[in-house]
């Protein structure tokens, strides 16, 4: 049984997260569980709602060294299911009382992801840009 779609195709947010996802060379969309998700080959780097039809968090999995520090970041929150492999989720859309997401730091956190799961190919294609 197909998942039904977790999200909705116009989201702005969603066309954000998707310019800083496929960005990233050879990195592909593909629903996955009802929701968009990126992989880079066939391994998942990052994917766009976690619970439910109006979540617009982005689930990464950021590097090991720097999960603990990052648990203290006030849009970072330990999903279900995901969170005790290392993986985090980050609020995307912008929160009364704090300061408006930091695209730049979210791509740089998608990055991370991606080059836990990136071939080297693709990670030396990634350092080639400069």
């Amino acid at each position: 049984m197909a998942h039904p779609r977790m999200y909705d195709e116009d989201d702005p947010l969603l066309a954000r997260a998707r310019q800083v996802c496929l960005a990233l060379p050879e990195a592909q969309e593909r629903e996955s569980h009802g929701r968009p998700t990126f992989f880079a080959g066939s391994r998942v780097f990052a994917q766009f709602g976690v619970a439910g039809p109006d979540d617009t968090r982005l689930l990464v999995r950021p590097d090991d060294n720097d999960r603990e520090a990052l648990l203290h970041h006030p849009r970072a929150t330990v999903p279900p299911y995901y969170g005790p492999s290392g993986w985090l989720a980050f609020e995307c859309r912008d929160l009364p009382g704090e300061p408006e997401v930091d695209w730049t730091e979210l791509a740089e956190l998608v990055e991370d992801s991606y080059r836990r799961v990136a071939l080297v190919r693709m990670r030396r294609a990634l350092d080639a840009r400069g």
